[in-house]
């Protein structure tokens, strides 16, 4: 039990000429402006503001992410493209050289598998010496849709033309060769 004692001051300063209470007990309201309310108000300002700079926030990590990804399956997709252009055109100009240098067996070599079944190595050089000379050729660029470049050769005696050589990429190694010309 707890004995009766002095009753505690009022949280708040008495009013001047007054004892601090209202009727029944209970306190008066703070005196004026400025006297600090008994809790702290939720801050108001720049609530809108915030919310925006969280909001453009999140949708750029979303952008990074997913444009990132977009970006970077773009970005493969260029680079395999001028990877098949530039094993093309050295597997051509390889092909070429090779007629022009009167090395027939490397020619051969750089044939696909169909080509070599139907046309042994002894077989590809009678037919290649028989046929005029190349004597210096200018590749193209790779066609993706259906690999081929085209080759302007210019043959011994000054004539012209423009041949049609067909690629197919070897299954086992994934290298590019030589499966046809025309």
């Amino acid at each position: 039990m707890t004995a009766p004692g002095p009753a505690a001051p009022p949280p708040y300063p008495a009013p001047p000429g007054g004892n601090g209470t209202e009727p029944h007990g209970v306190p008066a309201p703070p005196a004026g402006p400025g006297v600090a309310p008994p809790f702290a108000a939720p801050p108001t300002e720049g609530r809108g503001v915030r919310m925006w700079l969280g909001l453009g926030a999140g949708a750029l990590a979303v952008l990074l992410c997913c444009g990132g990804g977009t970006a970077a399956l773009i970005g493969l997709a260029v680079a395999g493209t001028e990877a098949i252009d530039e094993q093309g055109r050295a597997v051509t100009g390889d092909y070429y050289r090779a007629l022009t240098d009167d090395k027939y067996g490397e020619a051969y070599d750089l044939l696909c598998r169909s080509l070599k079944e139907r046309e042994s190595r002894p077989e590809f050089e009678r037919r290649v010496t028989a046929e005029p000379e190349i004597t210096s050729y200018r590749v193209g660029t790779v066609d993706l849709n259906e690999l081929t470049v085209p080759v302007e050769v210019v043959l011994d005696g000054g004539g012209r033309e423009t041949q049609q050589v067909t690629l197919s990429q070897n299954g086992s190694t994934g290298q590019l060769e030589i499966c046809g010309v025309s």
